[in-house]
């Protein structure tokens, strides 16, 4: 419909060319060459408008309006009708093709849609079109193929174009067992010589295939194709002996081949041997050669099934003897796992309609015997079962003991540590500092500091209270000049929580930036306007890596949040909402699905060097790529892991195994399906407080252990007794109020009486 107008048009204009050409001879042809040359070619272009006036394409109204200009004579009336008649179907089809233009490459949805609609309407014609026309953007769809060769088959049924078809079919998705079953039944639907059918079945047994039933599949097609060759009134033939050979060739092949490279038969129920021996039984009347074939099937690990009996039983019951047939139940009877009583039920049924007296007593001895063993060994399995149920509940629950334990030592642990923390304070409040000048600095330190919400989530997303900062152990008076010198203007309230729809919590910025409200104010102007944005200092004035931007609507904050992960100096910005978490612990910002996601590859091992558009080259040779996501840490540096999300799952699968173990820049990468593990859950700020309420903070050390400002200042004579070497003397540690009183009750000494004490012999 979009392109079919050019194609007539040049048609049209190489025909009135040569009208055009005879004109000026046409007034001397006498009436009969006249008609013969230049009536007949000027009819050829009438006919060219017409045909394509009755055809729905694109622009139609320009061409009618042309045809009216170029003809002497009114346009008949039936040309207008099939125009009319084309232009209502131009309109119906309008839909399926707009949607393709506005789709992007390779579009198979919108074709899928459109081949539904040709289909109820039923023009092979059009069916054909536009079947090829996805197949040009979709070729290695093996479902599309599929379904274009089986209309092909049941509505078509032309001989060169059927075969064709499923040629380019298995040429493009090879590793489809599907399309070469069908290609299989084509040829042998149309006649083609067996030779040709033999080749094309050798070239599917080397086309690769993915799983090891698909290459039972084929065998079973092509057996299939050699016993209809056959004809089972003569006792010998070439093709009976072929189709034997055959069956033969197909066990040596699965044993050999498929079992070493899948490590399965991918025939585990011998379905190829069952077929040959019902032939040997039911069309060449050998149940010799049958009964050794299913001694076969049993022996390879289908003798505890019952089904598997019950066949032999049914095939030597319509082609055998009794004898054998009691042979085989009772075999069954003895060697059934699985359903041993349906096997009892059946040979105590033919032993009452034919057995003698004695069958019937060998019969019911057996079975119960048998029954009674089973119900022996189900009852020890049962109890079996039941004990290892009970060491799970029991070891379970010395897990949770286990736990609990750990967790009360832990938190005893931290209340100690809590206490220790505070005698520590104490001296140093008795021997540094006023305490009148403690509460402003404990103000500015607040000041400085996000709030509850924002401090989790900044400690969770990049570490950054995990490290202590560095500490100046000058004088007092030199760290008031310094931190004066230093000073910034640092807001007194971060960020107010009523204005958290309209404000965004941006982190993991680099602690160099200068001036990161003005660097970030137009990488955020651009989503809407800026209302404020609040960097964070420490006390000292150096920036700590995040900020809150404040916009003046809620759909300028949503906006910004589509900037997350957008590199800013050479590191990865995170951008989030601004959530109170101490209100929303279940809030999570994590914007990547976890769970199974079958059309989304793992790719790892990738060389630190490999660009997304490098990658992107290697993966959109197994399918459509949608997205390549390559994974950074929070330095934006490659940690040699990728994304990579298809169209469908058909497509990565395919990828899965043609992109597993290749090597890219000497590294040999492993893909696999994504399945991201369950991320853990953080723990919750109620987790760490004291058995008296207060939040107990963590211990961080550094590489060296202890940081500076950790270690006490006092000699070690003027140190009091540890809370742990208290307890080991004294018993059990006393409260935590118990301990401050103490402190507050001991007496304070001035720096002349701590000179005293230096000075004293």
């Amino acid at each position: 419909m979009t392109k079919g107008l050019a194609i007539w048009e040049a048609y049209r204009e190489f025909e009135s060319a040569i009208v055009e050409a005879a004109r000026p001879i046409a007034g001397f042809l006498s009436p009969f060459d006249r008609e013969q040359t230049f009536d007949s070619q000027l009819e050829k272009v009438h006919s060219l408008f017409r045909r394509q006036l009755a055809i729905p394409l694109y622009d139609m109204e320009a061409t009618f309006a042309e045809y009216e200009e170029w003809s002497e004579d009114p346009i008949p009336e039936s040309v207008i009708q099939n125009y009319n008649k084309a232009l209502q179907q131009l309109e119906r089809y309008k839909p399926y093709e707009e949607a393709l233009l506005q789709a992007e490459a390779p579009r198979l949805a919108e074709y899928q849609a459109y081949i539904d609609f040709e289909m109820k309407i039923g023009d092979p014609a059009r069916v054909q079109l536009i079947f090829e026309r996805a197949l040009v953007e979709n070729c290695l769809v093996p479902d599309l193929w599929i379904r274009y060769s089986q209309y092909l088959d049941r509505q078509l049924k032309v001989k060169d174009l059927v075969l064709s078809v499923h040629n380019r079919a298995v040429r493009n998705c090879p590793w489809t067992v599907a399309l070469w079953s069908r290609y299989l039944l084509a040829m042998e639907r149309h006649g083609v010589d067996h030779r040709v059918i033999s080749v094309t079945f050798e070239k599917a047994l080397s086309a690769g295939f993915i799983q090891a039933t698909d290459y039972v599949e084929i065998w079973q097609a092509y057996l299939d194709y050699l016993r209809r060759r056959v004809d089972f009134k003569q006792d010998s033939s070439k093709e009976l002996e072929e189709l034997r050979s055959a069956f033969s060739r197909a066990l040596e092949y699965l044993k050999q081949e498929v079992e070493e490279r899948f490590n399965e038969s991918g025939d585990p129920s011998c379905m190829i041997m069952q077929n040959w021996a019902r032939i040997e039984a039911r069309l060449c009347n050998n149940m010799q050669k049958a009964r050794e074939l299913w001694d076969s099937i049993m022996t390879k690990g289908n003798a505890k099934y019952a089904n598997m009996w019950l066949e032999y039983y049914n095939l030597e019951r319509a082609h055998g003897d009794t004898q054998h047939c009691r042979k085989a139940l009772h075999r069954a009877v003895q060697c059934t796992s699985d359903y041993p009583e349906h096997v009892c039920e059946v040979l105590l049924t033919m032993e009452r309609t034919e057995g003698t007296l004695e069958d019937w007593d060998i019969a019911v001895q057996k079975t119960e015997t048998r029954l009674a063993r089973v119900n022996e060994q189900r009852i020890k399995a049962a109890e079996k079962e039941a004990a290892l149920a009970q060491q799970e509940e029991e070891k379970a629950e010395q897990r949770k003991r286990a736990r609990a334990e750990k967790k009360a030592l832990k938190k005893k642990k931290k209340t100690r540590g809590a206490d220790k923390r505070k005698a520590e304070e104490d001296d140093e409040k008795e021997w540094g500092d006023d305490e009148e000048e403690q509460p402003s600095k404990r103000r500015k330190v607040e000041n400085s500091t996000p709030p509850a919400g924002e401090a989790q989530d900044l400690e969770a997303e990049t570490g950054l209270f995990g490290k202590s900062a560095p500490v100046d152990v000058d004088a007092p008076s030199k760290q008031k000049e310094r931190a004066a010198a230093l000073k910034r203007d640092v807001p007194k309230v971060p960020h107010d929580s009523s204005k958290d729809s309209i404000t965004v919590f941006v982190s993991n910025l680099p602690y160099s930036m200068g001036e990161p409200d003005v660097k970030l104010r137009p990488l955020f102007e651009a989503c809407g306007e800026v209302a404020d944005i609040r960097p964070i200092f420490s006390n000292r004035g150096d920036f700590r890596g995040y900020c809150y931007v404040e916009f003046k609507e809620e759909k300028s904050a949503l906006q910004a949040l589509q900037l997350d992960r957008k590199t800013v100096e050479g590191r990865p910005m995170f951008v989030s909402p601004c959530v109170d978490k101490s209100k929303n612990p279940d809030f999570k910002v994590f914007r990547y699905s976890t769970a199974l996601e079958k059309h989304k590859l793992f790719v790892s091992g990738l060389p630190f060097s490999c660009t997304k558009e490098e990658l992107e080259e290697i993966c959109k040779a197994h399918g459509t790529v949608k997205d390549i996501r390559l994974v950074t840490n929070r330095a934006g540096k490659p940690k040699g892991l990728a994304y990579v999300e298809y169209e469908n799952e058909s497509q990565a699968s395919q990828a899965v195994l043609k992109m597993d173990g290749m090597t890219i820049k000497d590294n040999v990468i492993k893909v696999a399906i994504s399945n991201p593990p369950q991320r853990k859950v953080p723990e919750k700020p109620e987790a760490r407080k004291a058995p008296g309420g207060a939040m107990v903070p963590r211990q961080i050390y550094g590489a060296r252990g202890k940081g500076r400002t950790q270690l006490s200042l006092l000699p070690r004579a003027l140190q009091r007794p540890s809370e742990t070497a208290v307890q080991a003397e004294n018993g059990p540690a006393p409260p935590p109020a118990v301990t401050a009183s103490a402190a507050t009750e001991a007496p304070k000494m001035s720096n002349a009486d701590f000179a005293k004490l230096l000075l004293r012999k």
